[in-house]
C-alpha cells in the first residue's frame, strides 16, 4: 500500500511571548476569529477549518525566558496535515513504524485524533483525522469541549491498531477520551515548561 498522502493542510501553531498582540495581528490580517482561548492556548479560524492557526504563550508556559528571540522558543511549534480517516491514519503508521519512523506523540484531542512526528532536523509536524462532519459540529465542541481538557489524551498507538485491524468500531476506538487523564504536552514546547 502507498503511504497516505496527506487531503489538505490543516493547521500551524506557533509559539509566542506577544500572545494577545498575535491573536489581534491574525485577527485584522486574515479576517480570522478566535474559536477558542484560555490563559496559555488560542485557536483561530478564518475559513471552514476548526481551527487554521494556533498561539502558545510562552510567557505563560515559561515566564522566566528572557530570549524572546531565542531560536526554538518562539516560532514555528508545528505544522498539521489532515488524512481522510482513522484506519489511513493507523495503516500510515504502520508503515513509517516498519520504516523507522516512530511518532513521538499520540493523542485523541477531542477534535482530531493526531500522530506527531519530528523530522531530521526537529522540525514537528502532525497527521490528524477530524472526529467531526461538520465546521459547525467542530467548532460547537471547540467553545464547549476543550475548557475541560484543551490538550487531549494520550492513546498506544499500537493497541489501537491490532483493534482497528480486529474490526472494533470506530465509536469503540476513541471513546477512552471522555474519561482519560489529560495529556502532558510533549514535543519541543515541553521541554519549555
Amino acid at each position: 500500500m502507498p503511504i497516505a498522502r496527506p487531503t489538505k493542510f490543516a493547521h500551524i501553531v506557533y509559539r509566542t511571548r506577544r500572545f494577545k498582540e498575535m491573536i489581534e495581528w491574525y485577527k485584522a490580517v486574515f479576517g480570522a476569529h478566535v474559536q477558542f482561548q484560555n490563559p496559555v492556548l488560542a485557536f483561530l479560524t478564518y475559513d471552514d477549518e476548526h481551527h487554521r492557526l494556533a498561539l502558545a504563550d510562552m510567557a505563560t508556559i515559561q515566564p522566566d525566558g528572557a530570549e524572546s528571540d531565542k531560536h526554538d522558543a518562539i516560532g514555528v511549534d508545528h505544522v498539521g496535515y489532515s488524512l481522510s480517516s482513522l484506519g489511513e491514519l493507523l495503516e500510515n503508521y504502520s508503515q513509517l513504524k516498519d520504516s523507522g519512523i516512530s511518532p513521538y506523540w499520540c493523542v485523541h484531542h477531542g477534535i482530531t485524533v493526531s500522530m506527531y512526528y519530528a523530522d531530521p532536523d526537529g522540525n514537528q509536524m502532525e497527521f490528524q483525522v477530524d472526529l467531526f462532519d461538520s465546521f459547525e459540529e467542530s467548532s460547537e465542541f471547540m467553545k464547549i469541549g476543550f475548557e475541560a481538557n484543551p490538550v487531549g489524551v494520550e492513546y498506544e498507538p499500537d493497541d489501537m491498531l491490532e483493534s482497528y485491524r480486529a474490526g472494533v468500531p470506530q465509536t469503540e476506538l476513541l471513546k477512552f477520551y471522555a474519561n482519560g487523564e489529560v495529556s502532558p504536552i510533549r514535543g519541543a514546547i515541553a521541554s519549555m515548561m
